[in-house]
């Protein structure tokens, strides 16, 4: 008898759970409301046993609508795990973002979540040596056996201080698949295997000294898969291995998901064989949403509604990411502004942390708050030399600008093929690795290579930089915790001693401070210090506006 299943996946959905950004205040072409609308249609057609539904993880982060159940209302079962167990997904695997939250937030949204298991076969407790999530999970369906295992990019260390993912050991993929793969076959004898990785494709370098987007190796170094659906990297895409592994990326944000097609045959005697595995990405942008769906989770809605439009100061102007592509900027200056009056420092480094984002003129609410910073980093203070801060800016803006020979050719680095990250379409490296500085003087010279590209000329005050000197620095946890590697490949401060350079950090995420500092301000005003340029002149004037115009027109 052949029998016919539909796998449909969801993935770095990052709080999208409305048709509705509530950082933008406007609607949204994704959501988990539309989502369930689309599950929903395929299991009437379907029936309920033929299909399962699967998220990778990211869930955790990313709009109001989770941080705020997240961190402040915490004494109620979590919205999006009660959506989940509506829309009865079948399992998922933790993400990065997921851990970022803090082991308070993760360990309650999984009790929240259950019986729907959370998948993490090579997060390892190391207190026990066990798997601190499940590993995988066995699913039956009209007589077919599905396990799914679930595993996590083991680059968690490179990128989240220690206290976020403490008596936890994230061990490599390929090798802890290859266990989990034996031991799987050999005692729960599955009639279809599918990976639920929270991990992209491939990578071209190591993340410090992890394989961050580890996908295909895993699909091509371990037997046994037939689906490997992944995540992580946000970038929509099908590939199928030369071994017949078929893998699939539904993206990020809830605007599509992956649907995969596993044919089987199931003979009389109850054996079961694969005929084909197939699968596509489905946008569910037009789909409306699940009404039902809308209607019982409406009070959240209206609360997150309400916590968003609180208004907690006054913007005299406009800041816009847009101008920190291409130098000093109000937006960059107002995060360095206010890093440097949280820590104390003398240098502020930061980089903006959307794409395209701007605050308005008007009334500043909360939701500016995320716009004004996406991530929930804590801030950090750490001791570098003049040198390594030097070294870390080379890299930055290596990162960020080609090497110009003359005035046609582009300043910034655009991709010419696939991005890095789904989310950054235009660009090779994505903006949240432009770092700029503030708190110094210096220009950039965009003929010049990695190396030599920056020229320190003065601290802001005036007075001498010092290249032997120790600074206090301010970066966010991200950063001095190694992430994007500017502070290890770039200013050459190994990956082990970045603990000891951290003077000091604070106790809640940047987002908390700098509401507290806008609250206490009443109004932020655009003002640029123009503290560094790209030189020279007469090859970057045309270049910055042909640029602009090419990112954004």
């Amino acid at each position: 008898m052949r029998k016919v299943f539909k796998i449909v996946s969801t993935g770095d959905v990052h709080g999208m759970l409305y048709p509705y950004d509530f950082t933008k205040l406007s609607p949204a072409p994704g959501s988990l409301a539309r989502v369930s609308a689309y599950v929903e249609s395929m299991r009437n057609a379907m029936g309920e046993d033929s299909v399962i539904l699967l998220d990778n993880g990211d869930m955790l982060q990313g709009q109001p609508a989770v941080y705020f159940y997240n961190f402040l209302d915490t004494d109620v079962t979590h919205p999006a795990a009660r959506m989940m167990k509506r829309m009865r997904y079948d399992a998922m695997t933790v993400g990065n973002h997921d851990i970022e939250t803090g082991h308070p937030v993760y360990d309650r949204f999984r009790s929240d979540l259950a019986p729907i298991p959370m998948l993490g076969a090579n997060v390892k407790d190391t207190s026990t040596g066990n798997p601190y999530f499940l590993p995988y999970v066995i699913l039956e369906r009209g007589g077919v056996r599905f396990a799914v295992l679930g595993l996590l990019t083991p680059a968690i260390p490179a990128w989240l201080p220690e206290k976020l993912w403490e008596g936890l050991e994230v061990e490599e993929m390929v090798e802890s698949a290859r266990q989990w793969m034996r031991h799987i076959r050999l005692t729960e004898r599955p009639d279809v295997v599918i990976g639920l990785f929270h991990s992209g494709y491939q990578s071209t370098h190591l993340t410090w000294k992890w394989m961050e987007n580890a996908s295909s190796l895993v699909a091509r170094e371990v037997d046994g898969f037939d689906l490997v659906i992944m995540g992580h990297d946000h970038t929509r895409a099908v590939h199928r291995e030369k071994n017949g592994t078929l893998l699939v990326n539904p993206g990020a944000y809830a605007s599509h998901v992956a649907e995969s097609t596993v044919t089987v045959d199931r003979d009389d005697d109850g054996s079961v064989r694969v005929v084909d595995v197939d699968g596509r990405i489905v946008s569910v942008a037009d789909i409306d949403p699940d009404e039902g769906f809308v209607r019982d989770f409406a009070p959240e809605r209206t609360h997150v509604t309400d916590m968003v439009m609180k208004v907690v100061g006054e913007s005299a102007g406009e800041f816009s990411i847009r101008d920190a592509y291409f130098g000093p900027s109000a937006f960059m200056e107002l995060i360095h502004t206010l890093q440097l009056e949280i820590s104390g420092a003398d240098i502020s480094i930061a980089a903006p942390l959307s794409y395209d984002a701007a605050i308005h003129k008007g009334p500043l609410r909360i939701s500016d708050m995320f716009t004004l910073y996406k991530y929930e980093n804590q801030l950090c203070t750490l001791a570098m030399t003049g040198e390594e801060i030097k070294g870390h800016l080379e890299m930055s803006y290596n990162l960020w600008t080609a090497v110009m020979k003359s005035p046609r050719d582009p300043l910034l680095k655009f991709a010419s093929g696939n991005p890095v990250k789904g989310d950054y379409s235009r660009l090779i490296n994505p903006s949240y690795n432009f770092d700029s500085a503030f708190g110094i003087n210096y220009t950039v010279d965009v003929t010049r290579p990695k190396g030599e590209k920056i020229h320190i000329s003065a601290m802001a005050d005036g007075t001498p930089f010092d290249m032997d000197r120790i600074y206090r620095v301010a970066v966010n946890a991200y950063r001095a915790n190694g992430g994007g590697e500017l502070i290890t490949r770039g200013a050459g401060i190994a990956h082990e001693d970045l603990k000891h350079r951290v003077l000091d950090a604070t106790e809640h995420d940047m987002r908390y401070y700098m509401l507290k500092a806008i609250e206490s301000k009443g109004v932020i005003t655009p003002v640029v210090t123009h503290n560094w340029r790209f030189v020279p002149d007469e090859l970057v004037a045309e270049a910055l506006l042909r640029d602009r115009r090419r990112m954004f027109d």
